[in-house]
Parts: C-alpha cells; structure tokens; sequence
C-alpha cells in the first residue's frame, strides 16, 4: 500500500495540464476547510470550486471495483470507510457553499477537464451576478 500513488496520480495530472492550458489556475492538495487530514485534488478557491478524482479500487467504483480475497473482510471494512469518508467530505464541502465536482480515475480526463471549466465559468457568472460586497 506504501507504493500506492494517494496524490499527483496519473489520472490527476493529465486533468490539471488540461485546466491549465485551458487558462485556468487553480489550488493542488487543498485542505478541507474544518476536516483535518482531507484535501481537495483541486480546487478553485475564489468560486469554491473543489475537485476530487477518485482511484477506482479505494473510493468503490461500481464498473471496476475488486474485493481483493486475501484478509477480505479487513479489506471490505477498509474501503466502505473509505467511501463514507468520501461522503462525508462531500457533505461538509456543500455545506460551506462549495461545488463538489468528483470523478472517477478511469473518466477521459477530456471530458473531466471540460465540466470543470464549465462548473468554474458557471460559479463566476454566479457571483457576478449577484453577490456583491
């Protein structure tokens, strides 16, 4: 589990060089606001934007998750924490007034890259439109 890639994944890169070539600049491993210990993939502080792309074995993908045989229940246990956790950050996010965009490591970073702008473009309209100070 130590070689496991928790930041900077492949998955992860690929979308953030997409972003910024898009124009768009953006936070790495930004923390959870009041959650010790949890961090966005990326996030778009000025919108309160937060991205998360998830691994496919950690977070419970339904198309390519595997329950690994060996010490299996230690394992099940592992992981639904894992995706309570994931709900539970989800919640509290929205909570603070951020858009919680996540995405699975095996989505075409393309497509992910181009709702993420699209989700930043909508959240700046947004506060252009009405929430002055």
């Amino acid at each position: 589990m130590s070689r496991q890639a928790s930041k900077n994944t492949a998955a992860e890169l690929t979308v953030r060089r997409l972003l910024h070539a898009a124009g768009l600049r953006y936070r790495v491993e930004y923390p959870v606001p009041g959650m010790p210990r949890r961090r966005m993939d990326v996030a778009f502080t000025s919108v309160k934007v937060a991205v998360l792309i998830d691994g496919c074995f950690w977070h419970g993908c339904p198309e390519h998750a595997t329950q690994p045989k060996s010490n299996a229940q230690w394992w099940r246990q592992k992981l639904d924490r894992n995706m309570a956790r994931d709900v539970e950050t989800t919640e509290h996010l929205v909570a603070a007034g951020w858009m919680v965009l996540r995405f699975w490591e095996h989505e075409p970073p393309e497509e992910v890259a181009l709702r993420i702008a699209a989700a930043v473009e909508l959240r700046r309209a947004q506060r252009g439109r009405g929430n002055h100070r």
